[in-house]
């Protein structure tokens, strides 16, 4: 047993696990973060901060590091061939941050990690809870310390055993754990599909090109790609496998150096590449030096068919998945862990009881029809250009930025958000 409880037990080191413990810790609560990989990702998919992310960043005093290594990004477009069709301002949104920070996952982490080992929380890695039980004393958890056995040869290729064993007996747990959330399993929800999955061939080089700061979104026979440009002349393209073609180059067995959420992707002939920006972004006239990722990557749309209930709430990729265009669920994700970790300090401080966090999920119920067009609140309107109009409902998960500041965004493409 640990020396000193944690009140609450955070499961996942991502953004969302990350940020949820700091808030707490900020706090004076006792908070213990798990984590079953062996260390931080080394690559990840998300990579864009939105305004609303960068103000919670800014509460916490971890603002100049981000902005440090970011690249900022004003503008979205929407291309077809040759053609800007539209364009969107992100300086237009009425808060101080009018910009996408643009930074890889790993340093964001990298980040919040110092911040948490500075107020004395230290992430357990290679840590799995294991055992599970909710009893009228309280909440019993079994965590295991996992460690790689050799097979003789190299330990690269062994096995993964448990080390140790230890129980924990915290108030709260907070499943930031992911699309697999082990946390979500014991609530016994579900995770159904709530809209297509996207299949997307995935880039990620170095050109001298001048991308600017605009995040570029492209439209092409029915398929939906974009570009993010990157720090340091780096960018990621992403390219949309139509329902009828046949995923580009070979896949191969062996382990992928590239891994998104712990999850090992085929790779991607890099010749593809070139045929996929001829094809797709005709108006790209750059080289291509480095390429550093080129891997096929499926994006699923789903949604927990709880937000938590009791000790065990959910947020971030436990709770849903969306489009990879907005980059919207990691920065939902980080307002979920600030809301749900206050709750919960409000509950343990005596300061509010259970309603709080039930206030939290009617909150996140209603986010998430909207961002994943469930309902029908979204509508085109005259001034809507009509080849966005099929879009109507895919459109919020487009754009990077969430809450009012995403219906300003709609508002400047004509497409509007009744009461």
């Amino acid at each position: 047993m640990f020396r000193s409880e944690p009140e609450v037990l955070v499961v996942g080191a991502g953004p969302v696990g990350l940020f949820s413990a700091l808030t707490l810790a900020r706090r004076g609560h006792r908070v213990r973060v798990i984590d079953k990989e062996w260390r931080p990702a080394a690559h990840s998919y998300a990579l864009a901060l939105h305004g609303q992310s960068l103000e919670l960043l800014e509460e916490t005093g971890l603002l100049a590091p981000v902005l440090a290594a970011s690249r900022r990004i004003r503008r979205v477009s929407f291309h077809e061939g040759d053609t800007r069709i539209a364009g969107i301002d992100l300086n237009r949104v009425h808060r101080d941050y009018t910009f996408v920070s643009v930074l890889r996952q790993d340093v964001l982490e990298r980040i919040l990690v110092e911040a948490l080992a500075d107020r004395g929380v230290k992430v357990w890695w290679n840590h799995e809870m294991t055992q599970f039980e909710d009893s009228p004393d309280g909440l019993e958890i079994t965590i295991d310390k996992l460690s790689r056995e050799g097979l003789g040869y190299s330990v690269q290729h062994g096995e993964w055993v448990v080390a140790k064993s230890r129980t924990v007996r915290p108030q709260f747990v907070i499943g930031a754990d992911g699309h697999r959330s082990r946390v979500r399993s014991i609530l016994g929800a579900g995770f159904p599909e709530v809209g297509r999955t996207r299949s997307f061939a995935v880039f990620e080089f170095r050109t001298e090109a001048e991308l600017g700061d605009e995040m570029r979104i492209m439209l092409a026979d029915g398929s939906l790609n974009l570009v993010w440009p990157l720090p340091d002349h780096y960018s990621r393209w992403s390219f949309e496998l139509t329902d009828d073609e046949a995923p580009t180059g070979s896949r191969i067995k062996d382990r992928s150096e590239v891994q998104l959420g712990g999850v090992e992707y085929p790779l991607i002939e890099e010749s593809a590449l070139l045929e996929f920006l001829r094809a797709r972004a005709p108006w790209f006239r750059g080289e291509v030096d480095d390429v550093r990722w080129r891997l096929l990557v499926r994006f699923e749309r789903r949604l927990s068919t709880t937000v938590g209930e009791g000790k065990l709430w959910l947020a971030g990729d436990a709770l849903h998945m969306t489009s990879p265009v907005g980059i919207q669920s990691m920065n939902v994700g980080l307002r979920e862990a600030r809301d749900l970790a206050i709750a919960m300090s409000d509950v343990l401080d005596g300061h509010a009881d259970h309603s709080a966090l039930e206030r939290y999920r009617a909150d996140r119920e209603t986010e998430w029809d909207f961002l994943l067009g469930m309902d029908d609140r979204t509508r085109a309107t005259a001034s809507t250009d009509p080849r966005f109009v099929p879009l109507v409902n895919e459109l919020p998960s487009m754009l990077p930025a969430s809450g009012a500041d995403l219906v300003q965004l709609l508002g400047q493409l004509g497409i509007e958000r009744t009461a």
